[in-house]
């Protein structure tokens, strides 16, 4: 079992930044790939970035390339997404989520691929 907290959310005006914080426990953290999603209301959820294990690899869906970087602290077993130029339609729960893998390199984007979640954090950008 891994436990997953997420938190640095809030509300801020469009351009602004946060940076959103995912602290795990339980297992081993460099075991795990990790990602970020999230769910506006009356949508699904959707991917938002990723990293591998190594952090070699990071991913990012199109619509937050060059303002989301996602990256990992495997000395505080935490997972951060830095959100810059923030838009209101980036309002939405994040949740990040740990992938349990023997690959260095990988990390999924799909919410199937992932084998724990924590409760989510509310971002809430105004215009």
């Amino acid at each position: 079992q891994v436990q997953l907290v997420e938190s640095g959310g809030g509300v801020v005006q469009a351009g602004g930044s946060l940076r959103l914080s995912c602290a795990a426990s339980g297992r081993t953290f460099s075991n795990y790939a990790m990602g970020w999603f999230r769910q506006a209301p009356g949508k699904e959820r959707e991917f938002v970035a990723a990293i591998s294990r190594s952090a070699i690899n990071t991913y990012y869906t199109d619509s937050v390339k060059g303002r989301f970087t996602i990256s990992r602290d495997s000395a505080k077993n935490t997972v951060y997404l830095q959100m810059n130029s923030l838009k209101p339609e980036d309002t939405a729960v994040y949740y990040c989520a740990a992938y349990l893998t023997s690959s260095p390199l990988r990390a999924p984007t799909g919410a199937d691929g992932y084998d724990y979640w924590g409760q989510g954090t509310q971002v809430t950008v105004s215009s």
